[in-house]
């Protein structure tokens, strides 16, 4: 991040703790001190922290390119409290864009079904507004007007879908832009809940600093619900490794604790956040088929649904990086799959399968990172040990053909998460 934009951003953080403190709360939640100044008893004995309360709300993205004629069925089996339909966005006049995919996909018959059907489960179903790039977030965000536009145009759309809501997705923002950016979520609020008191507003958010940010004006401003996208800690150009860490192999701070703490700390409520993770993974082309070996190329995303062969084949064994807390699987040139001994030192599983004939030198090799049932397992146990409202997922429908994440999603709406 240049220094101009990271500056900005501190003081936008700023900004927003001295907001909360002033407003009688402090950004761990705790009250301020007493306007008399009087000091407390040193012989008082604090009283303990009530444990926090988990929620279980399941929230899946569905994105448009997954809505095809086996989504609705794939739905039926997964446990989710509230689907969220990627996505419709606007046009420079305030209207929704009718000539984009999404927009096309949520409306056409397909659409219809999965919005019946979730509501005749008891699901809520929300329209995702999308809005992502900085020259499009700086024009929209500086015009008011065309906000407003927005605002009616996504209000009359959630009516004639009876949907429940809307979510904001709103990424590549100028920090300049947040009070800007938790405006807007604060009008849209209005607008959803004047045509219908029973309909939430909520946002996604990213997991960094600008992100933290954006989800407590967000929160300010009466989001109900805040879903931190708990994952693209890498993405293509980045060095390999899990997509959702807990813990950085590389020496990193920011993982999926940096960023709860970063939100607790600038006053997001616990109770109204949702802890987002991945059902995807990452790959790169790399030096060799050790556990961290150093990219030679970009990556790209791992949709598990496309890889069935390797997930599905038993004698394919990962290897289980216990740092960042994910799966390994080095993939050769010749077609065969095989993981490789952790990096020396790391804590991560050695169990493997027979390996690619020959010397690792004979083959150019991929690594995978990807998230397995058991290593979201002990994610999702931050959202029962932070008093999260609860979890959620990018994406609903890379899962299909396995079961045991379906399984996994519902264990932990069940309030019983497996480790």
């Amino acid at each position: 991040m240049p220094r101009g934009q990271l500056a900005a951003v501190g003081l936008i953080v700023a900004i927003l703790i001295v907001s909360v403190a002033a407003c009688g709360r402090r950004p761990d939640g705790e009250p301020k001190a007493s306007p008399t100044g009087a000091s407390p008893s040193p012989t008082a004995t604090p009283a303990p922290t009530p444990r926090r309360v988990p929620g279980h709300e399941v929230y899946g993205f569905v994105p448009y390119w997954e809505m095809d004629d086996g989504i609705a069925a794939h739905l039926r089996t997964t446990a989710l409290t509230t689907l969220a339909l990627f996505s419709v966005t606007n046009t420079s006049t305030g209207a929704i864009d009718t000539k984009q995919n999404g927009y096309r996909r949520i409306t056409s018959a397909v659409g219809e079904q999965m919005i019946r059907e979730a509501h005749e489960r008891g699901v809520r179903v929300e329209l995702v507004f999308s809005s992502f790039g900085l020259e499009r977030n700086g024009r929209f965000f500086e015009d008011v007007a065309l906000q407003d536009a927005t605002i009616a145009s996504l209000v009359g759309l959630v009516r004639n879908l009876r949907l429940d809501g809307v979510n904001v997705d709103v990424e590549s923002l100028d920090p300049a832009l947040v009070p800007g950016y938790g405006a807007f979520v604060g009008r849209l609020r209005d607008a959803v809940v004047s045509a219908d008191p029973s309909h939430r507003v909520s946002v996604a958010t990213t997991p960094n600093v600008t992100g933290a940010a954006m989800a407590a004006a967000a929160a300010a401003a009466g989001a109900d619900r805040i879903f931190l996208m708990g994952y693209d800690y890498r993405v293509a150009g980045s060095a390999p490794g899990a997509s959702a860490p807990l813990d950085r192999r590389d020496g990193e701070e920011k993982d999926l604790v940096w960023s709860l703490d970063l939100y607790e700390a600038l006053g997001v409520p616990v109770e109204r956040t949702l802890l987002g993770l991945p059902l995807y993974g990452m790959s790169w082309p790399v030096a060799g088929p050790e556990l961290g070996a150093p990219a030679t190329g970009r990556g790209e995303v791992w949709v598990l649904r496309r890889n069935l062969k390797i997930l599905c084949d038993s004698s394919i064994v990962p290897v289980r990086d216990e740092i960042e807390v994910v799966e390994f699987y080095a993939l050769a040139s010749d077609g065969s799959a095989s993981p490789s001994p952790a990096a020396p030192g790391s804590a991560a599983s050695t169990s493997a399968s027979s390996g690619p004939a020959g010397s690792p030198d004979d083959h150019s090799w991929r690594a995978v990172y990807v998230d397995s049932p058991a290593t979201l397992a002990r994610k999702l146990a931050l959202a029962n040990e932070r008093g999260l409202a609860g979890a959620g997922f990018w994406a609903i429908g890379y899962e299909r053909g396995l079961p045991a994440y379906t399984d996994m999603i519902a264990s932990f709406a069940a309030g019983e998460p497996k480790r």
